[in-house]
């Protein structure tokens, strides 16, 4: 059996978020195909949804009811890797069913598991009939559910659905083959699964299965998180229309493969031959298995079919399990209890399923006496210290029914109990006594619990609180057969601290000084009263108060305190802090607004007070002159320090952004001659180019076609199509110039250039 915790059958399926629209729901599908003759195929499409409607995360079926207008299923015709669009089908939703969980005995399946199929058939006609090219049927949908373990983003993924109808089948009038089951909608984590997942093939084509990669398909563009991208792109959230293949694949998370898509012991497989899925899964959670079935004729491949399903592992435990309320338990199904000092016993029974349980029984051996009691809880008084046993079982003689083996203990009583004594108006420790009493042979361990974090195992502890307040204090006592007993006091700790003790002990700075009075007497908190005189005319009332001394000089600090309950102490410290003067640093500089053209930049010291300077032009140099010119090595931004220094050694720091901004030039000429005499033969823009970027030119004929494209600044147009066909005729064409200057923005150029020859 397992814990108890396990008992409470509580398979956790996460809600995968809310997006309308692109709620998470898919968790299967696959395509068969039947041929009815001359070109003519019936497609059946089934797809697997989540239909649990917690907070409404269970997306609907494509073309249920008012939802859509149907699924979006693309047609390609092609060959090897490379697929062109044949046409496109809006198929409403045929049916759907729910699919109803396996029955266990004496299990329970998650209860808010919730599986429907849904099923589209429409026929398509193959117009070459038998044709040398294959035709894929592909289905594209967002998105998977959020809780999936074992690959990659599955909230942001959805799925493709496609067959493919091969040259091979079409020459034949080939019927695909057809699965038989949908795999069951939950499995127990640690137990055997056998589940046929083999297919009929209605001409009796070998038939070879595998577990393979299932296929990725739309994403979350287009969404409500996502209101710029396309819904309907390849990675949209309705495809439409589903993209060409070859199709991606997901990515599995580390230690799953296609091949490995389940934790199990032993590993989950699938019979090549059989098509019958074994193993025994040990992790629980939501699992993506992709199955491919090969169709074979005279030891050709002729076709396949696949499917991709979730496979939802939970832990599966008995439907009732018996449990007492205890202290502790010997083994899975041995429950102690203990008392002491109390000769009645109230045993509380813990037992579930409620529901499925029809009947209780206990059963106590009293002095060779059995009584038996058939209420869910049961009292007994039993005669004196000594151990006792019993059984508790539910459904009695039923298959699904429990027992739990009872251990009474009937100990003698403890009493815990304690004093304290402490200076209740100068801070100092605190001294504790215990009081406690035990009827067995000895108090094994004392546990104290000062009540501002503090604790003790000693008898009789003395311990210091480092902040005033009322605490409550608690003690408690086991003795020699594990009986525990807690007494808890208030104690009102307000005094002094015995010492007033600040940081920093001194302080010589230089104006204006902020400084940080870090008070670290104790105890002490904000219920205190605190009267600080920082020497300069000013006051505080914070414990560590922070204080600005704008003016220089030298100055005494004193500090008065008062505890809630009146306690009362003092300290002054004089001539405690020096404040020198400082200089003022300022600076102006001249252009105000320099550029590549210009990086040359005249900077002006407007300090006072001041003796010397240093001057910082971030990283591209110092200076030490009182007004320096600097030459910026390039464009962009650049933070300035002047750093003005006193004669006493003070300092200060003015700090100025200076932007060398960047400049660009691109102008078009209107004509040009290319007859190879080496003058004007290119159609080219001039102008100071470094720095663009995303630079793209355009030539285009009167009636919109596009003749020539660089996106190189320095390449032009030679009046060829392409610069490598014929020579283009004389006229007059259109030209778009695009590129993005240094400071990111957008610029565009239109304009005619005129071909002369």
């Amino acid at each position: 059996m397992t814990d108890v915790l396990k008992t409470l059958l509580l398979f956790t399926l996460a809600l995968a978020i809310h997006l309308p629209g692109t709620a998470r729901h898919i968790i299967g599908g696959d395509l068969q195909y039947e041929c009815v003759g001359d070109g003519i195929y019936r497609i059946t499409m089934i797809i697997y949804r989540d239909c649990r409607d917690q907070a409404q995360i269970a997306a609907p079926f494509d073309g249920d009811g008012d939802n859509t207008q149907g699924a979006y299923i693309a047609i390609y015709r092609g060959s090897g890797s490379s697929f062109s669009f044949f046409r496109q089908i809006i198929q409403p939703l045929r049916s759907q069913s729910s699919i109803q969980p396996p029955d266990y005995p004496c299990l329970i399946p998650p209860d808010n598991l919730c599986v429907e199929r849904g099923e589209y058939r429409f026929d398509i006609e193959i117009p070459d009939w038998p044709s040398s090219q294959s035709y894929y049927v592909v289905y594209q949908r967002c998105c998977r559910n959020n809780t999936i373990s074992n690959i990659v983003s599955p909230g942001s993924n959805g799925a493709t659905y496609a067959i493919e109808i091969t040259p091979e089948a079409q020459a034949t009038c080939n019927n695909s083959p057809f699965f038989n089951e949908f795999p069951p909608t939950v499995v127990c984590v640690a137990n055997d699964i056998q589940f046929d997942h083999s297919a009929i093939d209605l001409e009796g084509d070998s038939l070879v299965y595998s577990f393979c990669h299932p296929l990725q398909g739309g994403g979350l563009a287009g969404g409500d998180t996502d209101q710029f991208g396309n819904a309907s792109g390849c990675d949209g959230i309705r495809p439409n229309p589903p993209c060409a293949p070859p199709f991606a694949r997901v990515a599995f998370s580390r230690g799953y493969t296609d091949q490995t898509p389940l934790a199990g012991d032993p590993v989950v497989s699938i019979d090549p031959q059989t098509g019958i899925i074994t193993g025994s899964p040990q992790v629980i959670g939501q699992f993506v298995v992709g199955v491919c079935v090969k169709e074979y004729r005279d030891g050709v491949q002729i076709g396949e079919i696949r499917r991709d399903f979730q496979f939802n592992v939970a832990d599966c435990d008995p439907t009732v399990f018996a449990m007492v309320k205890s202290e502790a338990k010997l083994g899975d199904k041995e429950f102690v209890i203990n008392s002491c000092g109390n000769n009645t016993i109230l045993f509380e029974n813990e037992s579930i399923i409620e529901e499925f349980i029809d009947s209780y029984r206990w059963e106590f051996d009293i002095a060779g006496r059995t009584e038996v009691i058939t209420s869910r809880d049961a009292e007994v008084t039993f005669p004196g210290i000594g151990t006792y046993r019993g059984v508790m079982m539910v459904n009695p003689g039923l298959d699904c029914g429990d027992t739990a083996d009872i251990y009474v203990n009937l100990y003698p009583s403890i009493t815990a109990d304690f004093t304290f004594d402490y200076d209740t108006c100068i801070g100092g420790p605190v001294t504790f006594r215990d009081q406690s009493f035990t009827g067995a042979n000895r108090i094994e361990s004392y546990s104290w619990e000062f009540g501002d974090g503090g604790i003790s195992n000693e008898k009789d502890p003395r311990y210091t609180y480092q902040n005033p307040g009322v605490n409550m204090i608690s003690l408690t006592v086991t003795d020699d057969n594990e009986c525990v007993d807690e007494q808890i006091y208030p104690i009102r700790y307000f005094p002094v601290p015995p010492l007033l003790i600040i940081e920093p002990s001194s302080f010589v700075g230089c104006s204006p000084a902020n400084i940080l009075f870090n008070n670290l007497s104790v105890p002490i908190d904000s219920t205190y009263t605190i009267e600080w005189d920082f020497g300069d005319g000013r006051a505080g009332s914070e414990v560590s108060p922070t204080h600005s001394y704008s003016d220089f000089g030298v100055f005494s600090v004193s500090l008065e305190v008062t505890s809630p309950i009146g306690c009362y102490t003092s300290a002054s410290f004089p001539r405690w802090i020096e404040v020198k003067e400082s200089p003022n640093a300022d600076f102006t500089f001249f252009p105000e607004e320099p550029s590549s053209f210009n990086p040359e930049v005249d900077f002006t010291n407007q300090s006072s007070n001041f003796i010397d300077q240093r001057w910082i032009f971030d990283a591209a140099g110092r200076s030490q002159e009182l007004n320096p010119t600097f030459v910026f090595p390039d464009t962009g931004l650049y933070q300035v320090a002047l750093i003005a220094i006193h004669e006493n050694g003070c300092r200060d720091t003015s700090l100025q952004e200076i932007l060398i901004l960047p400049r660009v030039t691109y102008h078009m000429p209107n004509a040009f001659t290319p007859n190879g005499d080496g003058k004007n033969d290119i159609f080219l823009g001039k102008g100071f180019t470094a720095g663009i970027a995303d630079f793209q030119m355009t030539i285009w004929s009167r009636w919109g076609e596009l003749l020539f494209l660089t996106e190189d600044p320095e390449t032009g147009w030679n009046g060829t199509r392409e610069n490598s066909g014929d020579d283009l005729p004389l006229g007059v064409y259109i030209y778009q110039v695009k590129y993005t200057n240094p400071k990111g923005e957008p610029v565009e150029l239109k304009g005619f250039a005129t071909l002369v020859r």
